[in-house]
């Protein structure tokens, strides 16, 4: 099939700043591509060849838009799987498919789905509603403390909590969660694993995360991550057992931690392009949105190698700053050397709400970092 200068057309489903990213290599190929999204301000919109509004949660939606091109992905987890499947039925390219989305999309059943296959993960108690938690606890059946998950629509740690006393449990939602034991972890890793249509697979190499300790948001992603070699090579391989487990094509980005006796424990996947891969615009040889595209249209695999080291900073709205975004200071981060600001086209600021992320490259990593320290104290996200 021809992509390139072609009648073909591309769906993505979602036009967030994930999208964006992929549209800028989908513009580089000169690929058709239409975009859903149930906002007008989304991202993607000026970046697409059409654009339709739509709840991606909504079948016929989905359904409709999905008749209307040659191949879809998705660039957020929260999309109609029924409609998807229906897609598939009659002939659609949906990568990754609808069946590993499926798995994913409930944490309850992404965690069985490693203990079936025998991939480590932390120890887990599936609840159907939250309240049923203190009656576990009181019987003995569940310790504190824990991490609470919401089994369905968390994203960038709304979803999540620690729970170290009962009374933490007050105020979350009475929905389908797990409660999982607390890792005490030396680093939180994560590995990107690409593979194409024909089962071609490469893996990115182990980044390390730095999460803020109050949003439960990543701050920094350091390539490559400051571990032993042979921690990396488990890491690695853990990741390819995953990838082979769900035998998915696209990108999947597996999260995971290194315990104190370095053994690696797989916290989550995501079947896109993830946050801990946006350095590899700069970074590597092939970004992750690139490698996505190749995967989804089976194509060739590209070089994974980075070219230099690389630091990804997040840009996320400032505490106490709701409305009308104004970043402060981008032209002051710029003079530094090896930095580059992405914006991701978002209009409306709030707390901790992702509107961009900064690039810092260079040869020494821990260069890189001292540079990254800077850029966070720098660069302001408020609101008019």
């Amino acid at each position: 099939m021809n992509f390139f200068s072609s009648e073909f057309k591309l769906g993505i489903l979602g036009g967030g700043q994930l999208g964006k990213m992929l549209l800028y290599n989908t513009r580089k190929f000169d690929i058709h591509t239409k975009v859903l999204d149930a906002s007008n301000e989304a991202p993607c919109k000026i970046a697409c060849d059409e654009f339709q509004l739509g709840d991606l949660m909504d079948f016929d939606a989905v359904y409709n838009f999905g008749k209307q091109v040659d191949v879809l992905t998705f660039e957020i987890e929260n999309v109609n799987t029924n409609a998807l499947e229906a897609l598939e039925k009659e002939g659609v390219k949906v990568y990754p498919s609808s069946k590993t989305l499926r798995t994913i999309q409930n944490k309850a059943t992404q965690k069985l789905f490693y203990k079936d296959h025998n991939i480590p993960t932390a120890d887990f108690t599936r609840f159907a509603y939250t309240s049923e938690i203190k009656e576990a606890i009181h019987n003995g059946g569940l310790q504190l403390p824990f991490v609470w998950k919401s089994a369905q629509f968390g994203y960038d740690g709304n979803g999540v909590k620690v729970v170290r006393t009962i009374e933490d449990l007050e105020g979350l939602p009475n929905v389908e969660c797990i409660a999982e034991d607390m890792i005490p972890f030396k680093n939180e890793l994560a590995v990107i694993v690409a593979r194409n249509v024909d089962g071609d697979i490469k893996t990115y190499p182990v980044v390390e995360m730095e999460f803020h300790p109050e949003a439960n948001q990543v701050e920094y992603v350091i390539c490559p991550a400051r571990i032993d070699d042979a921690v990396a090579k488990k890491a690695r391989e853990v990741a390819l057992n995953v990838s082979k487990a769900f035998n998915h094509v696209g990108l999947l980005a597996v999260e995971m931690f290194q315990t104190k006796n370095d053994e690696i424990l797989v916290n989550e996947v995501a079947p896109r392009p993830h946050n801990s891969g946006h350095q590899t615009i700069e970074a590597s040889y092939t970004s992750q949105f690139e490698q996505h595209l190749r995967a989804i249209l089976n194509l060739p695999l590209g070089q994974t190698d980075s070219k230099v080291g690389g630091i990804m900073v997040n840009l996320v709205g400032a505490e106490g700053h709701t409305g009308d975004v104004v970043y402060e200071n981008i032209a002051k981060i710029m003079k530094l050397e090896g930095v580059t600001p992405h914006i991701y086209g978002k209009k409306q600021t709030r707390p901790f709400r992702k509107m961009g992320h900064v690039t810092i490259v260079n040869k020494d990593i821990n260069e890189a970092r001292r540079v990254a320290e800077q850029v966070k104290k720098t660069i302001k996200v408020m609101s008019k």
